[in-house]
């Protein structure tokens, strides 16, 4: 019996130690990217593809002249439009999100069932199939270009709502009596959503609030049809898209790794400090509703 035991113990080690070899070398081949982003951010020497892995020269005049060189590309402002979109959706789109969730997790009405499912095929659609059509309604409103800013809030926050499946899953995991409890003392449902169940859903909030934040943040394809031909108004996936056209790409390639490591740092950092949060959220709101 301690034979068969101690067979099983190693053989438990072993395979253990298969899958961590295998979990670094996964890990290495994602970070290789961003390794060889950094290095390039830092090199020196001028050129597209110089031949080599390793500059010769390590500088950080890239990053110097991404935010005070802004001829022709003017990064700083790309980066502000960037973050005023982003924290602008993120508190609209948490908002309803969250209202959402909370209202088809606890109330019941007629099309309740109706509704969850149609905005839950809606969403199997990708976005980029209605791009043309509200390009041209933002036109209409006059909200691109100069404006853009204003329209892609409009487009971004406007299926806020459709991403209610992982809120209401968290929110079907709070114990209803606690509702019942507070509606029998007299608190309106408005005052037990603000004061009884956002206080138990933390994990929720934050997880809404990096995923609403995400999605502007990096965003390309939309960003890039309502800014064409104003560079002024760009937000940074588009400008530094500019970067390597091809007319562009041999001067600026290296400013333009510094400009992506520079964008990357931004939601590193927040899923570093609220990743807790975040998986609590995922696995939380991951039950059948």
């Amino acid at each position: 019996m301690a034979k068969k035991l101690r067979s099983k113990k190693a053989a438990e080690r072993t395979g253990n130690i298969i899958i961590y070899i295998i979990l670094v070398v996964i890990s290495i081949v994602w970070m290789f990217p961003f390794f060889f982003l950094v290095l390039q951010s830092l090199r020196g020497e001028p050129g597209l593809t110089p031949g080599y892995f390793w500059p010769k020269q390590i500088t950080f005049d890239n990053y110097i002249k991404l935010f005070t060189d802004t001829v022709p590309f003017d990064f700083p402002r790309w980066y502000g439009t960037t973050l005023i979109i982003s924290v602008v959706v993120t508190v609209i789109q948490t908002m309803i999100t969250l209202v959402t969730s909370y209202a088809l997790s606890r109330l019941r009405f007629r099309m309740r069932k109706p509704l969850m499912n149609l905005m839950l095929v809606l969403g199997m659609f990708p976005g980029f199939m209605s791009m043309t059509a509200l390009y041209f309604l933002l036109k209409l409103m006059n909200l691109t270009q100069n404006f853009g800013i204003v329209g892609l809030i409009l487009v971004y926050v406007g299926s806020s709502c459709m991403g209610y499946y992982i809120s209401k899953g968290f929110f079907d995991t709070i114990p209803r009596s606690l509702d019942e409890a507070a509606r029998i003392d007299g608190a309106s449902r408005h005052t037990v959503f603000l004061k009884i169940i956002l206080p138990l859903s933390k994990p929720i909030i934050i997880y809404t609030i990096l995923t609403s934040f995400m999605a502007p943040w990096g965003e390309f394809m939309f960003a890039s049809l309502i800014f064409s031909g104003n560079s002024k108004y760009f937000n940074v996936a588009v400008g530094l898209r500019e970067m390597l056209q091809r007319e562009n790409a041999a001067k600026y390639f290296t400013r333009f790794c510094a400009g992506a490591v520079v964008v990357s740092i931004v939601p590193t950092v927040l899923f570093f400090i609220l990743q807790r949060y975040y998986v609590e959220g995922v696995t939380g709101g991951s039950v059948k509703g």
